[in-house]
């Protein structure tokens, strides 16, 4: 198994960096992350694909490699929206086909529906846009978020070693120990004693204002390429079965799925995940 090229892509204000597989000449499939996680998570999947593919697995800006946003600026789903469509141009990609897990899912979504032209084919691992709002919660949500103080210069914790950091990946997540290895790998800076997480801290900070159900099913609908959705069982908890039947009734072309599995599907059956965006790249 050949390893991955690194990436630098430079914005007009931000590098973003990404982990890249299989032949350069190849149809382009841009890879999106979850929350907090980087371009590793895609490790074992992409070379799965890279005989179809030019998988690029992209890192969003404050994540892995990539640049932090300058000091005083905040992380908004929109924002990642611009800032993927910033990297395929960068990249020179016209159009591409687009494979999103959990945050990345949601946001390539979004990407899909903002510029239905550039995406030739949409695979969604656990998401199908991002976290919505009913209105139950807008006002104490508005008022903590903006209640915290900023999390600029917040002292991050430091880990004796690698092994440590795994730990409490495992305990945060429940993934396996074996499956978080790469992403904590990729995801540590060395510190002064010992080792700290790269992303950037304010990545943590709660959103003001999430978009309304309505406001999310509209953009939904705007999405014209065909579609692939895939939902772990059982479902996760912020992922009811409801909502997201709800959300993929709003897809003019989307064919939903469910595999056995938790959160990260990509991680822990890699060839059963290739197997299906294999599968709906031609369908």
């Amino acid at each position: 198994m050949s390893a991955p090229r690194e990436r630098r892509i430079a914005l007009p204000r931000l590098t973003l960096a990404a982990l890249e597989w299989g032949d350069p000449a190849a149809p382009p499939l841009v890879a999106l992350h979850g929350w907090l996680d980087n371009a590793a998570s895609f490790a074992t999947l992409a070379p799965l694909l890279a005989s179809r593919y030019r998988v690029i697995a992209l890192e969003l800006p404050g994540h892995g490699h990539s640049d932090h946003l300058p000091a005083g600026a905040g992380y908004h789903y929109l924002d990642h929206v611009r800032a993927v469509l910033a990297a395929l141009d960068a990249l020179e990609l016209p159009r591409c086909s687009l494979l999103g897990h959990s945050l990345g899912a949601g946001i390539a979504s979004l990407v899909a529906a903002a510029a239905p032209a550039r995406i030739e084919r949409l695979h969604l691992i656990e998401g199908l846009g991002p976290l919505g709002d009913d209105g139950a919660h807008t006002l104490q949500r508005y008022r903590d978020a903006l209640a915290r103080p900023p999390a600029d210069g917040k002292a991050l914790r430091v880990f004796r070693d690698v092994e440590q950091a795994i730990s409490a990946r495992v305990i945060a997540s429940g993934l396996r120990t074996e499956l978080a290895r790469p992403i904590v790998e990729r995801g540590l800076r060395v510190a002064e004693s010992g080792w700290q997480w790269r992303s950037d801290p304010r990545l943590v900070r709660p959103t003001a204002i999430r978009l309304a159900e309505t406001q999310i099913r509209a953009l939904l609908a705007g999405i014209e390429a065909p579609a692939a959705l895939l939902l772990s069982q059982p479902a996760t908890p912020y992922l009811p079965a409801a909502m997201m039947q709800a959300r993929a009734a709003c897809v003019p072309r989307i064919a939903v799925e469910h595999m056995d599995g938790g959160h990260h599907l990509q991680l822990e059956h890699p060839q059963a995940v290739a197997q299906w965006v294999l599968r709906h790249a031609t369908a």
